[in-house]
């Protein structure tokens, strides 16, 4: 569409983000929403290839496309002609990047479980019609891009020319083949152009929301098994992998945005994956068919076994092929990206799962684990002597610690004496103990003192009570120094020690409990 034109990566990144928020709301896929893009997409391209068909047989013969004048310019590889094994290898790279339609065979696969029963017959015959659809649709595709003398190159500033031999120019936009020959086609009905670009771009949105059905459901199953972080295997008030599908989303973002939304950039990264899944599933299938015929009797059920093992055997050694003639004539067009991910992230998986059991050993109880530590001495941190230190204070004698002590840090000499006082006067039946801190220093200074508390008595556990008030406001949060919670990042890493929150809500923070709640609807309603 020419208006869209430039805005490629902010439609790919709003059609991104309409699917995150779609699955993020619980909008499982159903086969009545998914269905209606899809037959329209089928209907139409059959419309226009039927119509096309009949222009050039019955109507007097089609026009040509726009693009016809221009001619391509040969790679050196072939500028000698298509004899030998320069054939034999445009054959295998082009078999290469279309072979990308095959991962409909993976769509079927998965949902085997959705198909009504029989499961598998149903789900072969789906397949086969799959097959028949998309080798009808392909086959006349290229055959009527060739009769209207459509040109598309990888690289059109480059590998295109005009009849003058010039190039075509930065400027120059080369239209996908499909909306090139639609526009050849339904020259005098431009609803039909319209249509089938529509209904392109729907079915396209439709294929990338498999990605955020299936990737949060396996980054879930790989959590629970230790291999992805645990978040990963959360599931949101939907019902939905929110984790999944959020850190789907910001992948996807950054290769969109870093390769400029640019299909011929993104499909080598697609294709690595594809070819890679599709070996591997294949030898999976052999071991497994060797494994049962270990132990089959012989009969029908063996001769199957046995078939099925060639069958999946020629497979693993044409997708085999595939890969390596994909990761030959792709790596440095980007294939090197998708196999560098991919042993970043199995070494990742690896160093989480060790993590997961290293954790797991630590944390297991053993024979020197005591059900109650020999001593309890109980700190409770002072600044000022206002309401949340009394609360402490309260709570602290409340839990009755074998030792209880006030500390305060005193930073200028003599600071300390109205604080003392005021203690004194109020009869707090604590001991309060002031140090002195010349540098200024109170996070560090508490923690000295503790690690010396811990020190005196390795076998005892301290606990360090720190009061602290709690506000109502976001705002009022950027007023006050978070110095309590600097303390307890340092305190919680010290072993032996346990730190306790004493929270007092001023007036902001009870004014925001009181305020009415926006009533959700839930799933349901």
């Amino acid at each position: 569409l020419p208006s869209l034109r430039g805005h490629e990566v902010t439609i790919a990144v709003v059609a991104i983000l309409f699917l995150v928020a779609m699955n993020l709301r619980g909008v499982r896929e159903s086969g009545k929403t998914f269905a209606v893009p899809t037959y329209v997409f089928i209907v139409s391209m059959l419309l226009m290839v039927g119509w096309g068909f009949g222009r050039e047989l019955f109507g007097g013969g089609l026009p040509d496309a726009k693009t016809a004048e221009l001619r391509l310019v040969a790679e050196d590889p072939y500028t000698s002609g298509l004899g030998g094994l320069a054939l034999a290898f445009l054959l295998l790279r082009a078999f290469a990047s279309g072979s990308a339609a095959l991962t409909g065979v993976e769509s079927i696969a998965n949902g085997v479980p959705a198909f009504r029963k029989p499961k598998g017959r149903n789900a072969a015959t789906t397949l086969l019609v799959l097959g028949a659809i998309a080798s009808t649709l392909a086959f006349s595709v290229v055959v009527l891009a060739n009769i209207v003398d459509i040109r598309v190159a990888e690289d059109p500033e480059r590998q295109l020319r005009h009849a003058d031999g010039t190039p075509v120019g930065d400027d120059f936009h080369q239209s996908p083949l499909v909306s090139q020959l639609a526009e050849v086609i339904f020259d005098h009905f431009t609803p039909g152009f319209f249509v089938v670009t529509v209904a392109t771009g729907l079915i396209l949105l439709v294929a990338a929301n498999t990605s955020f059905n299936g990737f949060p459901v396996l980054a879930s199953i790989l959590a629970r098994d230790g291999y992805m972080p645990r978040q990963l295997d959360t599931r949101g008030d939907r019902l939905a992998f929110s984790n999944g599908i959020l850190v789907l989303a910001a992948f996807a973002l950054l290769l969109i945005i870093a390769f400029d939304a640019d299909v011929s950039r993104l499909i080598h990264l697609y294709i690595v994956g594809v070819f890679v899944s599709f070996t591997l599933s294949q030898a999976g299938m052999v071991k497994h068919w060797t494994t049962l015929l270990k132990d089959a009797p012989d009969g029908q059920d063996r001769a199957r076994m046995q078939r099925s093992r060639v069958i999946n055997g020629v497979g693993f050694s044409v997708t085999g092929i595939v890969l390596v003639v994909v990761l030959v004539t792709k790596f440095t067009h980007g294939a090197w990206i998708a196999i560098l991910a991919m042993i970043v992230l199995f070494l990742l998986m690896r160093t989480i799962r060790r993590h997961y059991d290293l954790v797991s050993e630590e944390l297991a109880i053993d024979d020197t684990d005591d059900l109650l530590p020999s001593r309890v001495h109980a700190i409770v941190l002072v600044g000022r002597l206002h309401k949340p230190t009394v609360r402490a204070l309260a709570y602290a004698r409340a839990s009755r610690p074998n030792t209880l002590e006030a500390l305060s840090v005193e930073f200028d000499s003599g600071d300390s004496i109205p604080l003392r006082k005021q203690w004194d006067e109020l009869g707090i039946p604590v001991p309060l103990k002031i140090i002195n801190s010349p540098y200024r220093e109170l996070v560090r200074t508490v923690v000295r003192y503790v690690k010396d508390v811990r020190r005196r008595s390795p076998r005892d556990v301290v606990t360090v009570y720190i009061p602290e008030y709690v506000v109502g406001r976001w705002w009022e949060q950027l007023l006050h120094n978070q110095t309590a919670l600097r303390l307890k990042g340092r305190l919680l890493f010290m072993p032996g020690v346990m730190v306790t929150s004493v929270p007092y809500q001023l007036r902001s923070a009870g004014e925001k409990q009181k305020e009415p709640r926006r009533v959700r609807s839930v799933p349901g309603d």
